[in-house]
């Protein structure tokens, strides 16, 4: 900054330009935050010092019909063979080395990677990981992607042992080239177990103009990328909570190895509304076997309840140790292949001492931590995939925390928490998806119960 020359700022020295910094000094990164119509001069000394790498923050491009300044942008980066992020763009997010996009981000590093062309976007989507209980590995914003695109960092991503769930946030392709090029890196990585998670805005026709003026690209048709998800495995999701659910179902639990699921609830209404929801996703509930209902019947009275699937604890809910032995009971049944429980903890977390006393647990008894311990004991001994549907049924700033240390406490205990049927139905179509395309390909190993 030449008016700041000399000066310091957050303890470095600043210069006026980027020649005046030692050649002994290695730059191997560089993000340009000046006006628009100064990057062209400030990437030529940046040539000039050998920096292989740039991110472009400014805006004023194409995104703004600019295309002759972004042409020259890239000429020079061609002339110095700069690689260039952006323009348009926030540029790297690695909390592995220190490098953020955002305040208040993440400084545990994950196995979430992800390519997103917003900016705003970029920094929503690594805090919402984190509440699903994902960290990043690396996140890149890449604005209007005028030099490396999706592909180019799919490829990294392909090859960085650190990586092992892709989610993309694309809302154009500049040519037939880098869409081809996409494609066939989105297949490696889905081949190779890696899963795409590919968000692709602009389903109607305002977001599509919209589109063109943040980052001058055009969106494509729907069809088109229906067609592209089937041929390359990529999993497609509608919005940012989506994407992060769904990274959340890839690190906690295996893929399920059917689409038929147990489902274990408090309640006929809740159980059959989910029931419904479910099966808009292609998910079957289907007949328990007699041995598994005998079982049940050990410990489940007739009253109030109902033993076939999908189950209703009735009032037994209440009982933590109720949902231990009925998820190790589904877990037994050969036509279950993953379980789904749902539970409001607001419901039974505050009980009075005198009904808890009845239930044989001690009075003063936090009833969801005990629900907690038991189904982090059932989370050891299940073989099949498990996910906790956490309804609200009430409002309120206790009520909030209530939900918020309950979700905290099973994601640690690697259990998916999801607020409503429509994202675990999601989740668990979008698994199956994913099986389906490796078996496909040869690529899905049997009887593995390792997480991605």
């Amino acid at each position: 900054n030449p008016r700041l020359a000399g000066e310091e700022m957050y303890g470095y020295k600043v210069y006026s330009s980027i020649l005046e910094i030692s050649k002994e000094k290695p730059i191997d990164y560089v993000i340009i935050g000046v006006p628009a119509k100064i990057v062209p001069g400030v990437l030529r000394e940046i040539g000039q010092r050998r920096v292989p790498f740039v991110t472009v923050f400014a805006s004023g491009f194409s995104e703004v019909g600019n295309s002759e300044l972004e042409k020259e942008v890239l000429s020079i980066a061609r002339e110095f063979n700069i690689r260039i992020i952006g323009p348009n763009c926030l540029g790297v997010y690695n909390p592995e080395v220190g490098l953020y996009i955002g305040r208040d981000q993440s400084k545990k590093a994950g196995n979430f990677g992800a390519v997103l062309q917003s900016g705003g976007l970029a920094v929503n989507v690594a805090q919402l990981a984190v509440a699903y209980g994902v960290e990043v590995s690396k996140m890149i914003s890449i604005g209007n992607a005028i030099d490396l695109s999706h592909h180019d960092f799919l490829h990294y991503f392909l090859h960085d042992n650190k990586t092992a769930i892709i989610g993309i946030y694309l809302e154009n392709l500049k040519s037939k080239e880098i869409g081809r090029k996409f494609m066939d890196a989105a297949k490696l990585c889905n081949l190779n177990r890696k899963p795409v998670i590919l968000w692709r805005a602009g389903y109607g026709e305002t977001t599509k103009k919209a589109i063109m003026s943040h980052t001058g690209g055009l969106a494509g048709n729907n069809k088109i990328w229906e067609g592209v998800a089937k041929q390359t495995g990529c999993l497609l999701v509608k919005n940012s909570t989506e994407l992060a659910a769904l990274a959340s179902a890839f690190k906690l639990v295996h893929l399920p190895s059917t689409r038929s699921i147990g489902l274990i609830g408090i309640g006929g209404g809740s159980t059959i509304e989910a029931g419904d929801t479910l099966e808009k996703y292609n998910i079957k509930i289907p007949k328990l076997t007699d041995k598994t209902i005998h079982k049940m019947g050990r410990f489940l009275n007739d009253v109030n309840t109902n033993f076939n699937n999908p189950i209703d604890l009735g009032a037994q809910g209440a009982l933590p140790n109720i949902y231990y032995r009925t998820i190790l009971a589904l877990d037994k049944d050969p036509n279950i292949s993953a379980i789904i429980f749902v539970k409001d903890p607001e419901r039974f977390g505050n009980l009075q001492n005198t009904l808890i006393s009845q239930m044989g647990f001690d009075k003063g008894t936090d009833l969801n931590k005990a629900f907690i311990k038991y189904i982090g004991k059932a989370k050891r001994h299940c073989t099949k995939p498990m996910i906790c549907v956490m309804l609200k049924i009430s409002e309120g700033f206790e009520e909030y925390k209530s939900r918020y240390r309950f979700k905290l406490r099973l994601l640690n205990r690697n259990v998916p928490v999801f607020e409503n049927f429509d994202l675990a139905g999601m989740a668990i179509d979008k698994m199956n998806t994913y099986r389906e395309f490796l078996q496909k390909h040869g690529r899905y190993p049997k009887n593995s119960k390792k997480a991605i």
